[in-house]
């Protein structure tokens, strides 16, 4: 569902609807002024416009969110930019999050492995933590409202249920209905008394069931009834099914889900040291959207993008294709790189089932693609488009030379200097081919490049013998005085210092 280019607040354009509920809908959008993705929370109209105590309500909950999401600090929590209004909705603003929501990565990965169970819950109780020390009580934690990232770590995207825990919280309505998910609600919470830091560590205790055992422990027809099952019934132990799951971590889980707050764990600290000897502490990850990657390889880099997690569009696929052209082209004008990058990307597979994979029209789609991604540093994104046009030349084509040279500036920018380097040397004698490149300043600058890969791979004396030959050809072509010149004369005298 897409809103037809809807601006929010003079600056956020909509593109496409990731969700909604009952508080409002979740939008991809572009922030028109920093030109980046972003996402953002519309509160219903039809619950904000009408008169009455209800709608106050939800205005203030709306405004509370926007405030306690802002003052908590932790790279477990989506990162809050912006909130306000426009017309008679309100907005929050947040950063766009990149991966899988919970409830989907365990939809793909059935049965859970229960060190990745582990990994999530551990990370979980860091934001609670958190999030209790503010004091807050989010109230609302389930699978969906908790992504798992490409590099493994899981992010709270919201706090819009949570109250801050002093005397002015109020209940939604006058009838004192709670607030929170049935499947997820501790007993408390459920009969509506006060809510602390223990009713979320049972919902966190329900979620953890629900990924070792691929259900919620009290499920049912009715929300009535789901609560009750909460409020007198115990759980099926976990081990019935799964009996590798280790006993002390069945422990950790009943001890979260006791119907008393009292008999839980103190706090989320005390859940983490209870389920630190589980976790993982050798190996390497086995797969992108591995929940185990931070404690296995804390701080690492994310893994290959373009591997783990397909690049997906934020703009649907356009019927128009001369319409979107013309839409990226203006974008580009207007120096907006991310929002042509995802409008040309919509628009290729729908491109490509009308013309053809390898038509013209297709191939110069393909073209601007790559040169925007490219422009808008999107480097691993750009670098299989790029060999992909290169393919679809003769060898020593110029137009498939110029896509491999782009593709090895992709590699050197993506920190891989051997590839980059192996890739420009075997260019470089077709380059100075003048029929395969009409363009004499081309190999002197791939000579320059090569100098610098061998540099920063540590073989000073073969980049010093390069640079010194180029300099030589460099003065003969631009002459001494060239900015080219002056360079590559400037590198081969900081060389020769420090040899």
């Amino acid at each position: 569902m897409t809103d037809d280019g809807r601006i929010i607040g003079e600056r956020y354009r909509l593109a496409s609807l990731l969700g909604q509920g009952g508080m409002g809908q979740v939008w991809t959008a572009y922030d028109q002024r920093l030109d980046r993705r972003v996402a953002v929370k519309l509160l219903r109209p039809d619950k904000v416009a009408g008169p009455g105590s209800v709608a106050e309500e939800l205005r203030r909950r709306f405004v509370r969110e926007c405030r306690v999401t802002a003052q908590v600090d932790h790279p477990g929590l989506v990162t809050v930019h912006d909130a306000g209004s426009d017309g008679d909705e309100l907005f929050l603003v947040m950063g766009y999050v990149e991966g899988e929501n919970l409830a989907d990565h365990l939809a793909a990965h059935d049965p859970y492995p229960w060190p990745w169970a582990v990994s999530v819950v551990a990370q979980l109780c860091g934001v609670l933590s958190a999030v209790h020390a503010v004091p807050i009580v989010h109230r609302d934690l389930k699978p969906r409202n908790v992504m798992v990232r490409p590099d493994g770590t899981v992010l709270v995207l919201d706090l819009g249920v949570a109250s801050v825990m002093d005397t002015d919280t109020t209940r939604l309505t006058s009838t004192g209905t709670p607030i929170g998910s049935p499947a997820y609600m501790a007993p408390e919470q459920a009969m509506g008394g006060a809510v602390g830091p223990y009713t979320d560590l049972y919902a966190l205790g329900v979620l953890l069931y629900e990924l070792l055992s691929g259900n919620v422990p009290f499920a049912g027809s009715t929300a009535l009834g789901v609560l009750h099952r909460h409020l007198y019934e115990p759980p099926v132990p976990v081990r019935r099914g799964r009996p590798e799951i280790p006993h002390q971590l069945e422990a950790v889980l009943l001890h979260m889900l006791a119907k008393d707050p009292q008999d839980r764990p103190a706090s989320a600290q005390a859940v983490y040291e209870a389920l630190a000897p589980l976790l993982p502490k050798q190996g390497a990850p086995s797969a992108s959207l591995d929940p185990s990657r931070p404690f296995l390889r804390p701080h690492a880099p994310w893994p290959d993008r373009s591997t783990a997690i397909p690049p997906q569009p934020t703009a649907p696929p356009r019927p128009d294709i001369g319409a979107a052209v013309d839409e990226a082209r203006s974008l580009l004008d207007q120096g907006r790189l991310t929002q042509a990058v995802d409008i040309l990307g919509g628009i290729l597979p729908a491109a490509a089932a009308q013309h053809g994979e390898h038509s013209p029209v297709v191939r110069s789609l393909r073209k601007q693609y790559a040169a925007t991604l490219m422009d808008d540093g999107q480097y691993r994104r750009a670098l299989p488009e790029l060999r992909r046009l290169a393919d679809e030349f003769p060898a020593g084509d110029p137009q498939s030379l110029r896509f491999r040279y782009d593709a090895a500036q992709c590699l050197e920018q993506l920190g891989e200097p051997a590839a980059a380097l192996a890739e420009y040397r075997s260019l470089l004698p077709l380059f100075e081919n003048h029929y395969a490149n009409p363009d004499p300043g081309l190999p002197l600058e791939v000579r320059r490049r090569i100098g610098h890969l061998l540099l920063s791979l540590g073989d000073r004396p073969a980049a010093h013998d390069t640079l010194a030959r180029l300099l030589f050809d460099a003065e003969r072509v631009h002459g001494p005085g060239h900015p080219f010149s002056t360079e590559v004369r400037r590198t081969l005298e900081w060389l020769t210092r420090v040899r």
